[in-house]
């Protein structure tokens, strides 16, 4: 009998229980296959890979100010994967973290914009709060916009990331530009009462680190041991059950994409309340993308998050680092950051499924 070329290649077959042991250690085996290609890219573009791998993965942590730095980032990330993780987990995919940390940004920096003047313990948590609810209206749009136009989440979110940057840019260059800025798109510098309480002396590292970690216990609370996060678990898992069982798809949408944008939102005000101090341009920062990475790369749960993010912390540190003292371009710290996505991503397939061998063909007699 004639086969077709596909027949000579494995297929995936799922497996019926992944294994515990393969899948706490395909989030390792991921983090050193991206370590050596990007060693490999080193060596390619004519960079001391030994120099590269110091930079990058040992100086974060051999100084008091190079891991205050990464503390520093880790808030961030932490705050926006934990968000964005519990609606992936019900397969609401909010690509748009990134416009929801800058409205957050923009929505916190407006007390102190309108009120320069103002004073008292109220106005950086008001700022936190403001900024949080922000990023939920900016997620709400696409929200509105899956469940009753049908739209892809994933293109809607993405889409209006790029509408809230040039909202940020249209404030910077106009109504909230500093008259005494020596023209930058900056707004005014915030207030003492504005800036977010330092948690280490000597260092940037404020109280958002605290937040995030509250944040994380909070999601496996929320996850583990409620009912709205056993529904929306559920929806994800098996879509056709939670329908029957009378869950409300439209409602899970809506929660999901919520507290995606309120955490994203959180961290974009605890930015400009925190190491910033005012609302700049260079606020699109990134981490609503490489949230996405450390989400995933945590497998999505609350604990695998906390180390993620502290990994991802590092990377963006060390990246610093390489780029002064090995002179890296900063196109191969992002070229890292999506090899170790794509790296996971291949570890777990391989977790979740195993490689069934067509058999042999016969010939009839």
């Amino acid at each position: 009998m004639t086969r077709s070329l596909l027949d000579l290649f494995p297929s995936l077959v799922r497996r019926d229980r992944a294994s515990l042991t393969a899948t706490l250690i395909a989030p390792p085996i991921a983090l050193a296959v991206a370590i050596l290609l990007n060693l490999l890219l080193s060596v390619a573009i004519d960079r001391d890979p030994a120099t590269v791998l110091h930079a990058m993965l040992l100086e974060p942590f051999l100084s008091r100010a190079s891991f205050s730095e990464v503390l520093l980032k880790t808030g961030p990330l932490l705050l926006i994967a934990q968000g964005l993780a519990i609606g992936f987990r019900a397969r609401v995919f909010n690509i748009g973290a990134e416009g929801q940390f800058v409205l957050g940004a923009i929505f916190a920096s407006a007390i102190p914009v309108w009120f320069p003047q103002a004073t008292g313990g109220w106005i950086w948590p008001s700022m936190l709060l403001l900024g949080a609810v922000g990023g939920a209206l900016w997620a709400s749009i696409a929200a509105f916009w899956r469940v009753r136009l049908n739209a892809n989440e994933i293109l809607v979110s993405l889409m209006l990331s790029l509408v809230a940057i040039q909202f940020l840019y249209f404030l910077l260059l106009g109504p909230w530009k500093d008259p005494n800025g020596f023209n930058f798109p900056q707004s005014v510098l915030f207030q003492y009462d504005a800036m977010v309480p330092t948690l280490i002396p000597g260092t940037r590292v404020n109280v958002s680190l605290l937040l995030a970690f509250a944040a994380s216990l909070a999601a496996w609370v929320f996850m583990q041991k409620s009912f709205m996060g056993y529904t929306l678990q559920v929806g994800g898992m098996a879509p056709r059950a939670a329908r029957y069982a009378g869950f409300s798809e439209g409602r899970a949408i809506w929660l999901s994409l919520l507290i995606g944008g309120f955490a994203a939102g959180l961290a974009g005000a605890a930015e400009v309340a925190g190491p910033l101090g005012q609302l700049q341009r260079s606020i699109p920062t990134g981490y609503g993308y490489a949230a996405i990475i450390v989400a995933y790369l945590g497998a999505l749960h609350p604990l695998g998050i906390v180390v993620s993010s502290l990994v991802m912390a590092v990377i963006y540190i060390g990246g610093d680092n390489a780029m002064v003292s090995a002179n890296l371009p900063i196109a191969v710290v992002r070229v890292f950051q999506g090899v170790l996505l794509l790296s996971y991503l291949i570890a777990v397939s391989f977790v979740r499924y195993r490689l069934a061998w067509p058999t042999a063909a016969r010939n009839p007699t």
